[in-house]
């Protein structure tokens, strides 16, 4: 799953992008990615490893929420949450 987001466009004022990345790695484990930064210049990334897909997706959906409450707005999302 992905979720990327942006700050709105306000003038005289750098673009800021907040982007989750979340994937399933070669052991059976969950790799979250959080990425962020100013629109056109090299972010900010951190990784961190989950044993199970619920705890991942959990964390996942607290970033966006944080992110939301900030003043960044979802600008695009690929794939969805697990309904089991």
């Amino acid at each position: 799953m992905r979720i990327y987001l942006q700050t709105p466009a306000i003038w005289n004022q750098p673009l800021r992008y907040y982007h989750l990345h979340l994937e399933q790695d070669l052991f059976a484990g969950w790799l979250l990615t959080k990425e962020w930064g100013f629109q056109g210049s090299p972010g900010n990334v951190r990784k961190k490893h989950f044993d199970s897909i619920e705890e991942a997706e959990k964390i996942l959906m607290a970033s966006r929420d944080s992110q939301i409450k900030k003043g960044y707005r979802i600008v695009f999302v690929q794939g969805q949450i697990n309904q089991q």
